[in-house]
């Protein structure tokens, strides 16, 4: 019978050995994966705003909740369809912890897929409000320039704790979706831990280069200088704690470690027979 799903301990050889791959890319790639990560989030943004547009006159629960529920979309496509997410990519420490990866390698990961992600969003942003979609105030402009001045409006510490939750579950999804062995459980594995960050209001910083480029490509009054110091600083800083440092050190001491000590004994025990 065909296994659907690996277990902890496999997952996280697996999310090892994706580590490993990721660190070789080239720059080029990094880039151009990047750039469709940040296109692929900001898909499931954008539907995320078509559906709440009007809701907030129904019910405010119901309007988060359908919105929620087209949001995972991003992830599936980066996922399935191949792209490279930065806040997924922090689980390289896990790699990087077993030592399979150096620092260097990394943090060049890391840099030039955040940048392809923020190209990503920027031109998606750009495209929509140039295509005609956002007409003056209409029901979604107003939700999309809302939607952006609250995350600016947001306190450092509240954008950064938001921000840890935020992919403390971004990375379980990613876990989950590397153990699922075919493509229904793998939207599944999606779908439910993203549904529930997005309803539950937190902050992810690629999804944020989008709602709030996109705010003000719109009109919102703000620089970029104020985007990057009052949302995606603290926001991917948070990012990093939650996905690259709390997640991969538990699973690492719980998973790796252990396989390791066995590893090392079953060895002494030959070593000793022999």
């Amino acid at each position: 019978m065909q296994k659907r799903m690996l277990t902890p301990s496999e997952i996280a050889q697996a999310t090892i050995n994706a580590g490993i791959k990721k660190a070789n890319l080239s720059a080029l790639q990094m880039i151009l994966l990047g750039i469709f990560a940040g296109i692929f989030i900001g898909f499931g943004a954008q539907a995320d705003i078509t559906v709440m547009q009007t809701l907030k006159n129904v019910d405010i629960g119901l309007m988060k909740f359908m919105g929620a529920a087209v949001f995972p979309v991003g992830l599936m496509l980066v996922v399935m369809a191949g792209a490279e997410l930065f806040t997924g990519n922090n689980l390289m420490t896990l790699a990087l912890m077993d030592k399979k990866i150096t620092l260097n390698q990394m943090l060049k990961n890391w840099f030039f897929v955040y940048l392809g992600n923020f190209i990503g969003s920027i031109l998606l942003a750009a495209v929509v409000v140039k295509s005609g979609l956002y007409k003056i105030d209409t029901p979604a402009t107003q939700l999309a320039t809302k939607i952006a001045a609250g995350k600016i409006g947001l306190a450092f510490n509240q954008a950064f704790l938001r921000a840890i939750l935020c992919n403390i579950i971004v990375v379980l999804a990613v876990w989950l979706a590397t153990g699922a062995q075919d493509v229904i459980s793998k939207i599944f594995a999606c779908w439910f831990p993203i549904m529930m960050f997005v309803l539950s209001g937190y902050e992810h910083s690629v999804a944020n280069m989008y709602f709030i480029s996109l705010g003000k490509f719109l009109g919102l009054e703000t620089t970029w200088g104020q985007i990057w110091v009052k949302n995606l600083i603290p926001v991917t800083l948070g990012n990093i704690v939650g996905g690259a440092v709390i997640v991969p050190i538990v699973y690492y001491l719980v998973y790796i470690v252990p396989a390791k000590e066995n590893i090392d004994l079953e060895r002494n025990i030959k070593s000793n027979l022999f």
